[in-house]
C-alpha cells in the first residue's frame, strides 16, 4: 500500500516539468491526483502519461470561474482535499526598462493572483491535517538581473505561505513552500534565447554548488515529504531545492 493511498491530491500547473514529476509521484504512492493545465491537449497527455486513475481538468489558474468549476468536481467525489499542491505559473526575462504592463499583469495575475484563490476556493474542501504546498522560487530571494517581476511574485509566495499556515494551523492545515532552483524543465528551456539552450543550462549549472541543475524527481521527492507524515510538525517553512546556490 502506498503512503498517499486513499488520498486526494491536486496538483495545479501539473501537465510538465515540476508538476507532472510530483503528479506522478503521488499516483505511484496511492493517490487519486487532479491536476490542472491551461492547453487541453497537453493535460490529456499528462493524464494518461501519469496514469492510475488521475483526472485533468483544463484551469487558467488566474480564471476565478475556472477554479469554482475545478473545485465543485472535486467537491462532487465527496472525498475533500488531502494535498494541493499550488504549482501553477511561470515568468519571461524583462529588465526594469522592458517591463510593460502586460508582463507586469500576466505574471502577477498566474503567479499571485491564481495562488491567492487557488487555496482560498480550496479552504472548503481542506480535510483535517491537509498539506498545502507552494511553489516559490530562489528567483525570490536572489535579485536576478531582468527577473525582476518573476522574483517579485515568488517574494509573494512566500510571504503568503507564512501568513496562511499561521491562519490555518487551527485546522491543523500545513502550509510550507519549496523555492527550487535551476531545475531541467521545459520552462527552464523556454527562456533561453533562440539557440542558446544550452549556454543558459551550464550557465546555471556552474553557479550551483553541487555542479549541476536538479531534476523535476529530486523536487518531487522534496513536496511528497511535506505532503507527509514524516514532516508533521513542519510548517511556514521555505524549503530550498537548490543544489546549495542560495545557501552556500
Amino acid at each position: 500500500m502506498g503512503t498517499f493511498e486513499g488520498k486526494t491530491v491536486v496538483v495545479t500547473g501539473g501537465t510538465s516539468g515540476i508538476g507532472l514529476a510530483v503528479a506522478r509521484r503521488f499516483a505511484s504512492e496511492g493517490a487519486h491526483v487532479v491536476v490542472t493545465g491551461r492547453r487541453k491537449e497537453v493535460l490529456d497527455e499528462a493524464v494518461e502519461h501519469i496514469g492510475n486513475g488521475a483526472t485533468g481538468f483544463q484551469v487558467d489558474s488566474a480564471d476565478l470561474s475556472d477554479l469554482d468549476r475545478l473545485y465543485e468536481a472535486v467537491r462532487e467525489q465527496g472525498r475533500g482535499i488531502d494535498v494541493l499542491h499550488v504549482n501553477a505559473g511561470g515568468g519571461e526575462f524583462a529588465t526594469l526598462e522592458e517591463v510593460t504592463e502586460q508582463h507586469f499583469d500576466e505574471t502577477f495575475g498566474t503567479n499571485v493572483k491564481g495562488t491567492v484563490f487557488t487555496v482560498q476556493k480550496a479552504l472548503p474542501l481542506l480535510n483535517e491535517g491537509a498539506s498545502v504546498i507552494l511553489t516559490g522560487s530562489t528567483a525570490g530571494t536572489r535579485g536576478s538581473a531582468a527577473f525582476g517581476i518573476y522574483g517579485a511574485t515568488k517574494a509573494a509566495i512566500r510571504s503568503l505561505g507564512r501568513t496562511w499556515a499561521n491562519e490555518l494551523a487551527t485546522r491543523g492545515v500545513r502550509v510550507n513552500t519549496i523555492s527550487p532552483g535551476p531545475i531541467g524543465t521545459p520552462g527552464l528551456d523556454g527562456l533561453a534565447a533562440e539557440g542558446a539552450t544550452d549556454e543558459l543550462r551550464n550557465g546555471l549549472a556552474a553557479g550551483v554548488p553541487l555542479g549541476r541543475l536538479g531534476s523535476p524527481d529530486e523536487v518531487a521527492e522534496v513536496v511528497l515529504f511535506l505532503a507527509s507524515g514524516r514532516s508533521s510538525f513542519v510548517t511556514g517553512v521555505e524549503l530550498f531545492v537548490d543544489g546549495g546556490m542560495n545557501q552556500v
